[in-house]
């Protein structure tokens, strides 16, 4: 893709509130996962960047064939396929499709896929929750950043999108694993684990 996913997040990520930097970052991909879209038409992909002062951004991503209406302040930008030709990438917190699939990985009814091989399960991330989740996203999605994380709030819960990645231990039964989403990223050269959503009461 051109410009790279590296180079549309190095320009997009000053701008946010969760930016630790005082200059332009110098990212490296860190490691992440990527959710299916059942009717094949948005790549969903949840990505970890290492910046060279050791912080680890997560940036859900959301890739599309067309931009999405009223998304416009959520386009981090556009790139150049190969094969699928021009793609418009959002931050996945305002696209209702990805949403949908958060709430579907949630509910046990995504499986979560390796990040750079097709069609590959990853087992290594755990998501679960024992609550009522909304039974449909649909429409603009409600998303609020802060310095730490995104919050979007659906119908009887808040998912929580952790923005600066933080190890997380993780003990069975406890609210680390049973209340959102635990994957692993490369930090400093060395395996990384925590939480990457928590899901709160709205």
């Amino acid at each position: 893709m051109a410009p790279t996913k590296v180079e549309l997040v190095t320009a997009w990520l000053p701008g946010r509130p969760w930016f630790r930097g005082a200059d332009t970052p110098r990212l490296e991909r860190a490691g992440g996962f990527r959710l299916d879209d059942p009717a094949g038409e948005v790549g969903i992909e949840f990505a970890v960047f290492e910046d060279a002062d050791g912080t680890a951004y997560h940036q859900p991503m959301s890739y599309r064939g067309a931009p999405l209406e009223g998304a416009e302040e959520a386009l981090i930008g556009t790139s150049e396929h190969g094969v699928l030709g021009t793609r418009w990438i959002y931050d996945a917190t305002r696209d209702p499709v990805a949403v949908r699939q958060i709430v579907a990985l949630l509910g046990g009814r995504s499986v979560p896929q390796a990040q750079s091989l097709s069609d590959t399960p990853d087992p290594s991330v755990v998501a679960s929750y024992g609550g009522p989740l909304p039974g449909g996203v649909a429409g603009w999605v409600s998303a609020v950043d802060g310095e730490r994380w995104t919050d979007v709030a659906l119908d009887g819960v808040t998912l929580r999108v952790l923005r600066v990645l933080e190890e997380t231990p993780e003990v069975e039964g406890s609210a680390a694993v049973t209340a959102g989403v635990i994957a692993g990223w490369t930090g400093g050269g060395e395996p990384r684990r925590g939480a990457f959503l928590r899901v709160l009461p709205a």
